[in-house]
């Protein structure tokens, strides 16, 4: 199960670049009115591999928050799309995926890297 953490303001970013030094973020940038960002959600919430001690997960309402999108966009260097997730660790964005390119395994094979 996910729990979310809502981005609802530019400087949560800022937090999520940090936290990322101790453990990896994921930000998940949502449209509210897009069927394939629905499925890309449903997805992910259904298949979701990893516990709290593994990633935080953050949640954008991209169509609410569009400024926030662009700014996530700068400051990771990411064109932004829409489903689109971001693994951010050690201040930068390691992955990016969007649309039906969203797997959950990928973020298990994120976490098994760091292992090792």
């Amino acid at each position: 199960m996910i729990n979310w953490s809502f981005i609802d303001d530019v400087s949560n970013i800022e937090t999520i670049k940090e936290a990322s030094f101790k453990k990896p973020q994921l930000i998940f940038k949502h449209s509210t009115r897009c069927s394939i960002s629905s499925t890309a959600k449903n997805r992910l919430e259904r298949n979701w591999p990893l516990d709290e001690n593994q990633a935080d997960v953050h949640y954008l309402d991209l169509i609410r928050y569009r400024d926030i999108s662009n700014h996530i966009a700068v400051s990771f260097n990411v064109p932004h799309e829409s489903p689109q997730v971001l693994w951010i660790q050690n201040g930068e964005c390691k992955y990016d995926a969007s649309h039906f390119g969203i797997n959950c395994a990928d973020f298990e094979h994120l976490v098994s890297a760091m292992e090792m």
